[in-house]
């Protein structure tokens, strides 16, 4: 199973993820429901990396393992942040209504700063 953790501001702009694990649902290289979510949370991550002035830090670590987090992100591109971080929600929320067996997404909110 993919277990995943998002820790998201009250404004909703992800501040942390965390993931890993593997949905076995599907051979190795094959698992649809793997590749969606690896597809969500890795492009959720490059694109909160590419906005200007942002800071975002994460590592890979091992196959099934994706871990992130944003350092720093300048005001006019928190609207940006915070829509793609409902889209990285949503998506995987979506997979995990399709697949619980194959997906767990745990979200915890906290008081923006």
């Amino acid at each position: 199973m993919i277990k995943a953790r998002a820790v998201i501001d009250s404004d909703g702009m992800l501040l942390e993820f965390e993931a890993s694990g593997h949905a076995r649902r599907g051979n190795q290289g094959f698992d649809i429901v793997c590749a969606a979510f690896t597809v969500l949370a890795r492009t959720a991550y490059g694109s909160l990396a590419l906005l200007p002035g942002a800071r975002v830090g994460g590592s890979a670590p091992e196959p099934g393992s994706l871990d992130f987090r944003v350092e720093s992100m300048p005001g006019e591109e928190r609207e940006k942040a915070i829509g793609m971080s409902a889209y990285l929600l949503e998506g995987l929320r979506s997979l995990e209504r399709e697949f619980p067996d194959a997906v767990g997404i745990r979200t915890e909110t906290v008081r923006r700063k």
